[in-house]
């Protein structure tokens, strides 16, 4: 259970874990905070913590508020939707066919059944978003596991709705965010080596951002890219 401390006009929730150290999370799409702390810090000292980073939370909010919109989508011709940071209009094609999606110059062909519903259409598209993410990941993690010096048993791709990718140190494994299909090819690369990176360093911590720095030195920009691109347009929860 999360206890709210209060920060002027900001609301941060506190979730006490067996961990060993802090993590602070800004969370689209209106910028909710949230601390995860070990279970033996106190409220007092997790304040002081919250306090010092309130420039940063506050930057961090801003650029969500700020952050382009997709519009609800609903799977019907000329729609836009995007794959790999370019922009596809939809045609939907109906026939007695496997339902497919296929990319054809600016178009993105969707094949379904007489009759499929929106929910079933956005369920196809979906997970071909999803396809797309697991077939790119295998080579650029294959590529970055020599470099960094660590190894990655598992990965999974999943819709994240509250950020982009993930990992868990102990059992080597990184998530990534299905919706990273529809950024640069260069974004999905950031997202696996920052997950990556966190095989070696747990944290946000200094050591973190110097790996970074050594291995990516361009992360800042495609994290900026990845930032500035639409979000969809579901309000995401934690």
């Amino acid at each position: 259970m999360a206890t709210r401390l209060q920060l002027g006009d900001i609301a941060v929730d506190v979730v006490l874990k067996d961990i060993k150290n802090v993590h602070l999370s800004v969370y689209p799409p209106l910028g909710q905070v949230r601390i995860s702390a070990p279970r033996r810090m106190s409220l007092d000292t997790i304040r002081v913590f919250a306090i010092s980073k309130l420039e940063w939370i506050k930057r961090q909010q801003r650029t969500l508020r700020e952050q382009e919109r997709e519009t609800p989508r609903e799977y019907l011709d000329r729609e836009s939707h995007f794959a790999w940071g370019k922009r596809y209009l939809l045609t939907v094609v109906e026939d007695d066919t496997a339902p497919a999606v296929e990319l054809q110059h600016n178009r993105m062909v969707l094949r379904v059944r007489p009759g499929t519903d929106e929910a079933r259409r956005e369920a196809i598209v979906a997970e071909w978003y999803r396809e797309q993410v697991k077939r790119a990941a295998p080579p650029l993690i294959a590529q970055w596991e020599p470099l960094l010096g660590v190894r990655v048993r598992r990965f999974f791709v999943q819709r994240m709705k509250t950020k982009w990718g993930g990992c868990t140190p102990a059992a080597g494994s990184i998530r990534l965010n299905a919706e990273l299909a529809k950024k640069p090819r260069e974004c999905l690369e950031y997202l696996v080596v920052h997950e990556m990176a966190h095989l070696l360093e747990p944290t946000h911590n200094a050591r973190f951002i110097g790996l970074m720095d050594r291995f990516l030195p361009d992360w800042r920009h495609r994290r900026g890219l990845l930032n500035q691109l639409p979000l969809r347009h579901e309000q995401w929860r934690y």
